[in-house]
C-alpha cells in the first residue's frame, strides 16, 4: 500500500499562520546561547531523513515496543538538538495542540539555523506527519560512518536520491561549527 502526501510550504498558513515565526525564535535563542548548534540541527535533520525518511524518528525515546534510533552506534555522542525540537514544539503546543508535526519542525529548524549563520535557504515543504515507530537497525545499518570510504559514502547517498553535491554539503555539516581534530586529521 502507497501513501502519497501533499507537501507545500503554505500547509499551516490556514491552521496556523505563526508557526514558522515560532519554530524559528526557538532557533534562533538556541544558536544565540552556543552558535554549533546550527551544525547539530543541521545534522539531526540528516539523520532522521537518512533512516526512515522525514518523519521525526529520531526523537523517539526507548519504551518497551521501540528500540529508539537515539542508542544506534552512528548516533551516541554525535547528535544533539533534541531539546531544541522538543522547545519549539512545547511552544508550538502551547497555542496550537496538535497541529504542527516535530518532523517539520526539524525540517524547519535546520533550514533556519542554515540561513543564521549565512548559510544557504531552501524551501521547505511541510505536511509531515510524525512516526510511531523507530529503526534502531537501519540507524546501525544507513547512517554513514566517519571513517567510510568513498565509494561507500557516494553509493549510500545515492540509494537515499542524493547527490554527490548534497553528500559533501552534508558531510561537511560540521564546518558550520567545529569539528572535532582526530575526525579530519589524517586527511590533511
Amino acid at each position: 500500500m502507497q501513501c502519497h502526501a501533499q507537501l507545500s510550504s503554505t500547509f499551516y498558513d490556514c491552521t496556523y499562520p505563526n508557526a514558522l515565526n515560532t519554530i524559528r525564535t526557538s532557533v534562533r535563542q538556541a544558536v544565540s546561547h552556543e552558535r554549533r548548534m546550527v551544525a547539530s540541527l543541521i545534522r539531526l535533520h540528516f539523520y532522521d531523513f537518512f533512516v526512515q525518511g522525514c518523519d521525526a524518528s529520531i526523537l523517539l525515546d526507548e519504551t518497551p515496543t521501540i528500540v529508539s534510533e537515539k542508542t544506534a552506534l552512528p548516533n551516541l555522542g554525535s547528535v544533539r538538538g533534541y531539546g531544541i525540537i522538543e522547545d519549539a514544539k512545547r511552544e508550538l503546543e502551547k497555542t496550537c495542540p496538535g497541529v504542527v508535526s516535530c518532523a517539520d519542525i526539524l525540517a524547519v529548524a535546520a533550514r533556519d539555523a542554515s540561513t543564521l549563520v549565512g548559510g544557504p535557504s531552501w524551501t521547505v515543504k511541510l505536511g509531515r506527519r510524525d512516526s510511531t515507530t523507530a529503526s534502531h537497525t537501519l540507524a546501525e545499518i544507513d547512517l554513514p560512518g566517519p571513517f567510510d570510504p568513498l565509494t561507500r559514502l557516494i553509493s549510500g547517498f545515492a540509494n537515499k536520491g542524493l547527490s554527490i553535491r548534497d553528500m559533501v554539503a552534508l558531510s561537511g555539516a560540521h564546518s558550520i561549527g567545529q569539528a572535532q581534530c582526530f575526525l579530519f586529521h589524517d586527511r590533511i
